[in-house]
């Protein structure tokens, strides 16, 4: 495990070309749909949201969103989009939690995917959701069941190769969010490099703030 920071500026140009990472992300979307009733009155925070493929997925259904990540290159692609489909109500916002920047603002909905394994410590990020939540405001984050290390062909900046589901839930539940679930959301195939096809389990878990 390489717990050194990724540089995903780098990748930010070409993030979206990779077919399988769309697919995963389209899946995920449909999953919290399945969970959550969307809502036109809705303040959503998409926390690591990259170039926004997950947050355009949500948009059409809720009144606002707003995505945070700790890469200008992501953002700026972000940016890119939100300024050619003209969309007013999605905007961008560069925190890093290893500054100590805290989270902006206050939600209904909190979404993550595939961010939660780049955190070194769940648990105080788990309270700061829970503390940008409205009442009855719920948290959907999306990650990694437990794998071998082979998902990433390189695990610079990855800090848990998944994740228990059991144990998410209590640190969901140590936080403070009721009505804590997991489902399956995706299976994500691709191959390792002996060659061979790898396939990876996705589950969204969701809370609710009491």
């Amino acid at each position: 495990m390489n717990t050194e920071k990724r540089d995903f500026d780098k990748e930010a140009a070409a993030w979206d070309e990779n077919p399988v990472r769309v697919k995963l992300v389209k899946d995920v979307s449909q999953a919290i749909s399945r969970q959550i009733a969307l809502s036109p009155d809705m303040e959503v925070l998409d926390f690591g949201c990259g170039t926004g493929l997950l947050s355009l997925q949500i948009q059409p259904r809720v009144r606002s969103v707003t995505g945070v990540d700790s890469s200008p290159g992501m953002l700026a692609q972000f940016d890119r989009k939100i300024a050619e489909l003209g969309l007013r109500q999605v905007k961008t916002v560069l925190l890093d939690l290893d500054q100590g920047h805290p989270l902006p603002g206050r939600y209904d909905l909190i979404i993550s995917n595939m961010t939660l394994h780049h955190i070194q410590r769940v648990e105080p990020l788990l309270a700061q959701f829970y503390n940008v939540l409205r009442p009855g405001g719920h948290l959907c984050l999306s990650d990694l069941d437990p794998e071998e290390g082979r998902f990433h062909g390189d695990n610079t900046g990855v800090f848990h190769f998944g994740f228990e589901r059991a144990a998410l839930r209590k640190a969901f539940s140590a936080a403070g969010f009721a009505d804590v679930a997991a489902t399956d959301a995706a299976e994500v195939v691709k191959p390792g490099a002996d060659g061979k096809m790898n396939r990876f389990g996705v589950f969204l878990m969701t809370g609710r703030r009491r």
